[in-house]
């Protein structure tokens, strides 16, 4: 089914080009010619690509959570209350939850696709606004069906969202020429550029901010850019003398979890 309309702003698209998902699945690339976000066709295949939720290809899992507390830690403890509650959405086997209650910030998980094995818990049940000070959702929103009905789900939540994602190069570059695509996975459906992000912060009257690439903030506070993406930069410096600062909840998790078995 071709889409008329951009699953971002509802714009009208363009195709641009077609690829082979699951090595088996046709579908065509659209862009939007307002926000600039890439998109293919009615995703019918999903239901498939997600019989195995951490996809085969994916070696740089636990790399990738790490430099994600790097980054996450060093944000929140010099933008924000590190004292807070916060939400890790879309947040997989859990290992970056633990990571970031091993350096002392207080997370929950949540994740509609794969089993919690190292945050068990610590799921994440309230709903109510203001409850949480910073939301996470890292390699989520490329597999966004709906990504604007879904950032209004998550505003309900924290008007604070740090994310991953990577940005779309200009133009769209050939399937062949682009790994993020990932159409040996068939998860990846939407892909963003900075003028995407830039129409959805002023739609929630928010700000945005970029390392430029593939970190980014949508956030209810103001503060100078470039501050944003040097802490970024320099997040695996900052990162163990903040951990000499807080406090690890990984002696105190253990002690709540044997009291809830007991």
């Amino acid at each position: 089914m071709t889409p008329s309309v951009c699953r971002v702003c509802k714009s009208p698209v363009q195709a641009v080009f077609t690829s082979v998902l699951l090595k088996k699945y046709y579908t065509q690339y659209y862009q939007c010619n307002h926000c600039g976000y890439v998109q293919t066709g009615e995703p019918f295949w999903l239901e498939e690509a997600y019989n195995m939720p951490i996809n085969k290809s994916d070696t740089g899992m636990i790399m990738r959570n790490y430099w994600f507390r790097n980054v996450t830690a060093t944000i929140i403890f010099f933008l924000f209350d590190h004292k807070g509650k916060f939400f890790d959405y879309g947040g997989g086997y859990g290992i970056f939850v633990r990571l970031m209650r091993d350096t002392g910030f207080d997370f929950y998980w949540q994740d509609k696709h794969t089993e919690n094995l190292f945050a068990r818990g610590f799921e994440f049940t309230d709903t109510e606004n203001n409850l949480v000070e910073l939301l996470t959702c890292f390699e989520a929103f490329e597999h966004f069906v709906e990504p604007a009905a879904e950032l209004e789900k998550l505003l309900s939540v924290s008007r604070n969202i740090l994310l991953s994602t990577e940005f779309i190069p200009d133009p769209p570059p050939s399937p062949d020429e682009w790994w993020y695509y990932g159409s040996e996975h068939g998860q990846h459906i939407g892909f963003f550029k900075k003028k995407t992000f830039e129409y959805l912060a002023n739609k929630h009257s928010l700000y945005f901010y970029t390392n430029g690439q593939n970190i980014h903030l949508l956030s209810e506070k103001r503060f100078p850019p470039p501050a944003f993406k040097w802490l970024a930069k320099a997040s695996k410096y900052m990162t163990p003398l903040i951990q000499k600062g807080m406090q690890s909840l990984t002696w105190k998790d253990s002690e709540t979890l044997k009291g809830k078995i007991s």
